[in-house]
């Protein structure tokens, strides 16, 4: 028992130490994606804290996977470089007995990181999308792009050519106002304005400088073009105004439980069994459709072979139309089906995956006999981008059908498993080292010890 909780403290500080690292180095890239859409809307810190947080849920599914390989390569090759491997392996102790503290204790995270997968990170998902979709109604102008139209007020298509942020300007505006039915407006202007009134109910367009041209589609004969100096345009904003919206909602497969997501499932399949067989009675009914049935004899005797022709043609196409329509309604419900079963598999694949990073790390740990974070970080890096491949491939693939949900999110699994168990029995029999000295040509004297905590660097 004293060396199995040995072990395990050798795990447990660098099992944080590179939770820490990582979540910093996802939090620091959320931050540099979405800081032009936060700062400058006038938020409470209490908004952006809050949005943090839920963003945080993600991170931790991501994260804690990682930094069970870091911390098992940490762990083992700091007792591999110290010959405590060796001094246990000569009192009796396998590499297998080393491995029961480990696995014992990533089966408890996997199991604590599938609940919080089906508890926790669904809500916090749902809460991010919410808060975000209203942070972006906040300020309209701040979230406009130069040279692309936008499209948040409604009933309106904004482009403005450049944009000044600090006191909303614009520049070579075009804006198409849908707003009248059988009424196209477009309005050009060289410079132009953009403010909320006083209430906040209204958003303002003052424009400089520019032309109205105003079409009617029930009366093609009608065209207006006006010149002007200076219009101002008033518009809908009481969708830009920042409220939180309230709980409940629309949830997307990521924003709900295995639970909740298998019900959805059990439905889509009754709804594709309903599908399958009105599409079945569809091409049972065309198939053995009498042709006398295509027109009938009145019909016929009253018009000409070539429009009987046309007649029949016509109902082949439309009965074509129908079955394709069927056929794309199946397609599209076996797609559903697949999305959320990528899901429900998600949630158990990655907690998982804890479990098989300790089976791949403490062998590669005790083989290459370095310690050091840097050395942990390269090689997990290697199997990271080995095992999202497989992750993002077999979801993509799962997602169109050509690949079976569960294998497209447990292969990468099965696939490091099945090599860290080659990788642990081989290290159990015989002492395998992986030298990494050839490294030491190309990487200057002074980052060495960081990387491979090499005592001679």
């Amino acid at each position: 028992m004293i060396i199995f909780r040995y072990i395990l403290k050798n795990h447990a500080i660098p099992f944080i130490f590179a939770n820490f690292i990582l979540m910093a180095v996802f939090l620091l890239q959320f931050l540099m994606k979405f800081a032009d859409k936060l700062v400058g809307k006038g938020l409470s810190a209490w908004v952006i804290t809050k949005l943090i947080a839920y963003n945080l849920a993600w991170m931790v599914v991501l994260v804690v996977p990682m930094a069970s390989l870091i911390s098992t390569l940490m762990a083992f090759g700091n007792m591999s470089q110290n010959n405590e491997i060796a001094v246990l392996k000569a009192s009796g102790v396998s590499l297998y007995k080393m491995l029961i503290p480990p696995l014992a204790a990533s089966i408890v995270v996997s199991f604590l990181l599938i609940q919080f997968n089906n508890h926790i990170y669904p809500d916090a998902n749902h809460q991010a999308r919410i808060l975000m979709q209203d942070i972006s109604r906040k300020k309209p102008t701040l979230s406009l792009v130069p040279g692309v139209f936008s499209q948040d007020v409604q009933n309106y298509s904004i482009l403005a050519r450049s944009i000044d942020p600090v006191n909303n300007t614009l520049k070579d505006i075009t804006i198409f106002d849908n707003s009248k039915p059988n009424v196209t407006t477009t309005v050009t202007a060289e410079s132009g304005v953009i403010y909320f009134s006083d209430q906040l109910k209204k958003l303002i367009m003052e424009l400089h400088n520019g032309e109205i041209h105003e079409s009617n589609s029930s009366n093609k004969n009608v065209y207006r073009k006006l010149l002007f100096k200076d219009h101002k345009i008033a518009m809908n904003a009481e969708q830009f105004s920042f409220e939180q919206s309230g709980p409940g909602g629309q949830k997307g497969d990521r924003e709900l439980g295995a639970e909740e997501m298998l019900l959805i499932v059990d439905s889509l399949n009754t709804i594709g069994e309903r599908y399958k067989k009105d599409f079945t009675q569809k091409l049972d009914t065309y198939y053995f459709e009498d042709s006398s049935a295509v027109v009938s004899t009145t019909t016929r005797k009253s018009i000409s072979r070539s429009g009987l022709i046309l007649r029949a043609q016509d109902r082949i196409r439309a009965n074509e139309s129908t079955l394709k329509a069927a056929m794309s309604r199946i397609k599209f419900n076996k797609q559903e089906v697949n999305r959320y079963w990528v899901e429900i598999h998600k949630k158990y694949s990655l907690p998982v995956a804890c479990v098989v990073f300790i089976l791949l790390g403490a062998p590669l740990g005790t083989m290459t006999r370095k310690g050091g974070f840097g050395m942990a970080a390269g090689i997990s890096l290697f199997f990271f981008l080995i095992y999202w491949a497989f992750l993002i491939g077999g979801e993509k693939l799962a997602d169109r059908g050509l690949l079976s949900p569960f294998w497209g999110m447990w292969s990468a699994n099965i696939l490091l498993g099945l090599l860290g168990i080659w990788l642990t029995v081989k290290s159990a029999k015989e002492r395998v080292t992986i030298s990494f000295d050839f490294l030491t040509k190309i990487i200057p004297s002074k980052y060495r010890k960081l990387l491979f905590n090499n005592e001679n660097s």
